[in-house]
């Protein structure tokens, strides 16, 4: 046997392995994952040189993936059948941190003119080996390539220096043992008091990463069994027997991965419980894949059927967990669905997707790109598919979760007409339905060129707002937005469906056809010449709360209404923004008055016989708390607004 011989990792080693072991990965337990997928993609290597490769062809069978534990001694074991390596490539590997056989060998692959038997591995030998070092003292590696005799075994403490030495090996393939630093029982981090050779530990690390890995990983497991006859009954007075068996402890069996008419709604289920922590049923799941392309993947995804506190919140994790080639790669990858899905669930399984050293942190790349959008498009198309199917049930849904979902309209852009056709909104003529989009321009009134809407806090208080009034009598529907994000999404959508969106409490309003609106404008400039002093001395009095006074094209019946210039923040976004705390300056609306009412009228009498008479003033404040109360508005002093209240109804009684 050749005399041991002593390397330096190159690189920069001793810092490179410190961060590695101390930045790169979130979670110790992650080592076991990359352990696991190296020997999954050494078993790929193997199984696909071995098609062309008649040597190799015979040691293409039983190829498994085995896990050994020794509680006493502290160790830990994964071995593999597969590919294995020579001294040469221990070092090219192994010895050179970020050298990436995997990647090499893809760079051939991709090189060659057949490329549709490309093997199935991932990932990156080198570095993800290193993660070994966050729970173990010393690691050795003792490996035989399929093809040679003779074995090789590395050795390292971690601490930039290795050593390579001859070794032997019934079989092909690798296995690595740690040496596991001792359990700190004491220690907070419930990490550092894991014991990574009990058997129910490395169950479920299995079982959370590894466990739809295409090959068997196995584990010896100690079982007490009880004696028992041929006729398989327990023997009078047996005592029981300690066995050993061969246990494979992953499924093997993705379930996104078979077809759907063999999984049952029960399995379907129990999968999103796991997945999701959820404990209602699913509303329904999302099952499709994406072929015959450079950037194949399958995906499986489910909408909850109520929304969980979390999901409310705009920093919360988002559900997708992405695996690349049934290999466990991360919880909530937020690269692969936008915010405003965030209460999607589910799996996304990438043929060929590139990660980066950690196989935690994703490459910037367009595969990424394209899963997100396939992935976003599905999920939208899934939402006009429901509401076609069974309306009443969606519309449950997008009470619950509409309001998250229209975080998208001002998010994201690219995805803005999809969203506008699945959103549904209340409106004046939906009733207890809410409606779209399409069918709200479906009902419009000839002569109608805009979509109206108006934002409050109720549909209540929106639907008897005066602000209303000259749409009801034209009998343009007019959309009730009460949701806190309506009031952002509108100031980013200025056209649908070739119609501008215009607000009906900005601006001044006038309805009809051309011929209506100039008679309109004429009667109402000719009315406020005649009232200007009036409007002046109304203007004087309520300097301190709004800007103009001027009469309306809105109203119909009542008196009087309060509005916004195009630029204004509406009184919802002021209330929503003081609730949060911010600090506004007062925000001064416009009083409209209308110029048929018999109010006008008469105060206009009153003050051509006394302009300096006090109950103008007090009609001044009286119109405008009673339009401030009819959006639903909170007047600064009620007690004074209610004491002008009964001084009037005495004087009429």
């Amino acid at each position: 046997m050749s005399t041991e011989t002593q390397f330096e990792f190159r690189a920069e080693a001793k810092q490179i392995l410190e961060m590695m072991i101390h930045s790169v990965y979130s979670h110790r337990e992650i080592f076991l994952r990359e352990l696991i997928s190296n020997a999954s993609d050494a078993l790929d290597k193997l199984r696909f040189e071995a098609l062309t490769n008649d040597v190799l062809r015979p040691l293409n069978n039983d190829l498994h993936i085995r896990l050994s534990a020794d509680e006493k001694d502290r160790m830990l074991s994964v071995s593999d059948n597969g590919i294995g390596m020579n001294h040469d490539e221990i070092i090219q590997f192994i010895g050179t941190i970020a050298k990436s056989g995997t990647r090499d060998f893809a760079k051939i692959l991709k090189e060659a003119k057949d490329k549709t038997s490309a093997p199935e591995f991932i990932g990156q030998f080198g570095v993800g080996f290193y993660s070994s070092f966050m729970v173990a003292d010393k690691v050795s590696l003792v490996t035989r390539k399929a093809g040679e005799k003779k074995a090789w075994q590395w050795e390292s403490s971690g601490d930039g220096s290795y050593t390579i030495s001859e070794a032997s090996r019934d079989t092909n393939g690798t296995t690595v043992t740690l040496h596991l630093k001792p359990v700190d029982k004491e220690s907070a981090d419930d990490e550092e008091a894991e014991d990574y050779t009990k058997e129910y530990v490395i169950r479920e690390i299995v079982r959370k990463y590894s466990d739809f890995v295409a090959y068997p990983v196995k584990m010896q497991i100690e079982r007490q069994k009880m004696p028992k006859d041929s006729e398989g009954k327990t023997l009078p007075d047996a005592k029981p027997e300690t066995i050993i068996e061969d246990e494979v402890i992953n499924s093997m069996k993705a379930i996104w991965m078979r077809p759907e008419k063999d999984v049952s709604e029960d399995e379907y289920k129990e999968f999103y419980k796991h997945i999701s922590h959820d404990w209602n049923d699913p509303l329904r799941r999302i099952v499709f894949k994406l072929e015959g392309t450079t950037n194949e993947f399958r995906s499986l995804l489910f909408l909850p059927s109520k929304p969980t506190p979390e999901i409310l919140v705009q920093q919360s994790d988002r559900g997708i967990h992405l695996y690349i080639r049934r290999v466990f790669i991360m919880n909530d990858c937020k690269d692969l669905i936008p915010e405003y899905l965030r209460f999607v669930r589910g799996v996304v399984d990438s043929e060929d997707l590139s990660i980066n050293i950690s196989r935690e942190i994703l490459q910037q790349n367009r595969q990424i790109q394209t899963i997100r959008k396939s992935v976003t498009r599905k999920v939208l198309d899934t939402f006009k598919t429901m509401r076609g199917e069974d309306r009443k049930k969606f519309l449950e849904f997008w009470k619950d979760f509409g309001a998250i979902v229209k975080e998208g309209l001002f998010k994201a852009e690219d995805d803005r007409e999809k969203l506008l056709e699945v959103c549904l909104f209340p409106s004046t003529s939906s009733g207890e339905d809410l409606c779209t989009l399409d069918e709200y321009v479906e009902r419009m009134k000839p002569g109608q060129e805009s979509i109206y809407y108006v934002t409050g806090e109720t549909r209540l208080t929106m639907e008897n707002s005066p602000l209303l009034e000259a749409f009801r009598n034209k009998g343009f529907e007019v959309l009730l937005l009460s949701d806190p994000v309506d009031e952002v999404w509108v100031q980013f959508v200025r056209d649908i469906k070739g119609k501008k969106l215009v607000s009906a409490a900005k601006g001044d309003v006038n309805l009809g056809t051309e011929d209506e609106k100039k008679k309109a404008d004429a009667d109402r400039k000719e009315k406020e010449t005649n009232y200007k002093l009036l409007l002046t001395l109304l203007k004087d009095k309520l300097t301190e709360n709004v800007k103009e006074v001027r009469f309306s094209s809105r109203l119909t019946s009542s008196p009087a209404c309060l509005v916004g210039d195009q630029g204004d923040m509406s009184p919802h976004m002021e209330t929503l923004l003081k609730g949060s705390g911010r600090d506004l300056p007062k925000v001064k609306r416009i009083l409209e008055l209308n110029p048929q009412h018999p109010l006008l009228e008469k105060m206009q009498a009153l003050f051509a016989k006394d302009s300096a008479d006090p109950r103008l003033s007090d009609c001044a404040e009286l119109l405008y708390g009673q339009a401030m109360i009819a959006e639903g508005g909170k007047l600064d002093n009620p007690a004074s607004f209610s004491k002008k209240i009964a001084d009037l109804m005495v004087k009429a009684l």
